[in-house]
């Protein structure tokens, strides 16, 4: 386990605008309460809490990585509109503590659907 610091920082921050996540036509997540996680160099991260996300349109699958700042990300694939688009949301279920605040909140990845701030 490896603490955020100056040489590798991350903030997260309650995000005021309404964010939206859609797969095709589907929505998959909105919600008002996501959190912004700003990590080193790359882009911020939106993470969704789960309440606020279309559970049922989600499959566990047997996918885990390791991050040595946030801890172990599990995986969901996404079935919606006839089609499963493969791993496309990570969530760190039980985070290390300095990420205590993201726990339960999922992630997804840009390339795979569309993440946008509405309203």
């Amino acid at each position: 386990m490896r603490l955020p610091g100056p040489d590798h920082p991350i903030t997260i921050a309650a995000n005021p605008r309404r964010i939206r996540v859609t797969a095709g036509d589907t929505v998959i997540a909105e919600t008002t309460h996501a959190l912004s996680l700003k990590e080193a160099s790359y882009p911020a991260v939106q993470y969704v809490p789960r309440g606020d996300a279309r559970m049922e349109l989600l499959k566990r699958t047997e996918r885990v990585t390791h991050c040595p700042y946030k801890g172990d990300a599990s995986y969901f694939s996404i079935a919606a509109d006839g089609k499963t688009i493969e791993n496309a949301i990570w969530t760190y279920e039980t985070p290390f503590p300095a990420m205590a605040e993201i726990s339960g909140y999922l992630a997804f990845y840009p390339d795979k659907v569309r993440i946008e701030e509405v309203g």
